[in-house]
């Protein structure tokens, strides 16, 4: 089985990469901008024309979509989490219409949930933000291709490689500058933590993938892949503060200039998927526990410092 993975280089695509490798089979070819890519493409940038002579050449018979922007602002979004699945959709189409395609989406697409209550893939999406708005275009646009196509609509991933472009791969790096944490008058200054996420262990993402890319027949057009559990986002900082033997006191400074607030934690209190679908579709569930996420995010902590704005993913 041949497998393309696009975004190959980020977080998520690194981990799903190495899953997929280990399958037994497989050969899996990377695709991205890097000199080192088996596949040269740029979804961001390429006309359809040139993805699908590349896809061509690759002759996949399946193509994981990692390739994602977090941050940014709305037009770099709009290229690469919009524009980006629709190219690859239109080179699909043309040139491997036959692949089964797998396209990481987000549990932003749905936007504010309803405390206390799971949100299941057929719940209308009302996204708060442009980041939310452009992954739901994605989706959109994958949903709509008439490819074998699903979209894995992925909760907040925790673990080795978290990015400082999230919450806990911040306050890991902070944690980390912290010259004594063993000291009770610490403090880790933060931003609002009020908010409630569902966390997944990214390791049970890459599986998931796995299960979608070899699934036999046809999947559903969106499965919700998270942690099924909503947490709050202060309790998740203690855990990791925990694992780190930090002893000081965390610090919610939301307002004060110190820790940033967070704009979209504020719109945003609550969310937590339903995954109920994917158990079924794919015979999937998280297996890693929260501790064990965090423990292998401290455990590949980055080494460099990151400055003040840290706030709920």
């Amino acid at each position: 089985m041949r497998i393309l993975v696009l975004g190959a280089g980020g977080y998520l695509g690194g981990h799903v990469t190495e899953q997929l490798r280990a399958l037994p089979g497989a050969r899996v070819l990377v695709g991205g901008r890097s000199p080192g890519a088996d596949v040269a493409v740029d979804l961001a940038a390429d006309r359809p024309y040139l993805l699908a002579g590349a896809l061509a050449k690759a002759a996949p018979d399946a193509v994981v979509n990692c390739a994602g922007a977090t941050g940014g602002d709305a037009v770099t979004l709009a290229e690469v989490n919009a524009r980006g699945p629709a190219a690859l959709c239109a080179a699909l189409r043309e040139a491997a219409p036959g692949a089964r395609l797998v396209h990481l989406g987000s549990a932003a697409e749905y936007g504010p949930g309803t405390p206390g209550l799971r949100v299941a893939e057929s719940e209308p999406c009302a996204p708060a933000g442009p980041y939310g708005a452009t992954k739901l275009a994605g989706t959109v646009a994958v949903t709509a291709s008439g490819l074998d196509a699903v979209v894995l609509r992925v909760g907040n991933p925790v673990g080795a490689g978290a990015p400082a472009t999230g919450l806990p791969g911040r306050v890991a790096a902070l944690l980390a500058e912290v010259a004594d944490p063993g000291d009770p008058e610490g403090e880790l200054r933060l931003g609002d933590l009020s908010a409630y996420r569902d966390f997944v262990d990214v390791r049970d993402v890459a599986r998931a993938v796995e299960r979608a890319a070899t699934a036999p027949g046809p999947l559903p057009p969106v499965l919700n892949v998270g942690g099924g559990e909503a947490l709050p986002v202060r309790e998740l900082v203690r855990r990791l503060a925990d694992a780190a033997g930090f002893r000081g006191r965390i610090v919610e400074a939301a307002g004060d200039g110190s820790g940033g607030g967070s704009e979209r934690s504020a719109r945003v209190s609550w969310q937590c998927s339903d995954i109920t679908a994917a158990a079924a579709a794919l015979g999937w569930a998280p297996a890693h526990a929260l501790d064990a996420s965090l423990a292998a995010l401290w455990e590949a902590r980055p080494r460099s410092f990151v400055p003040d704005g840290v706030a709920a993913p």
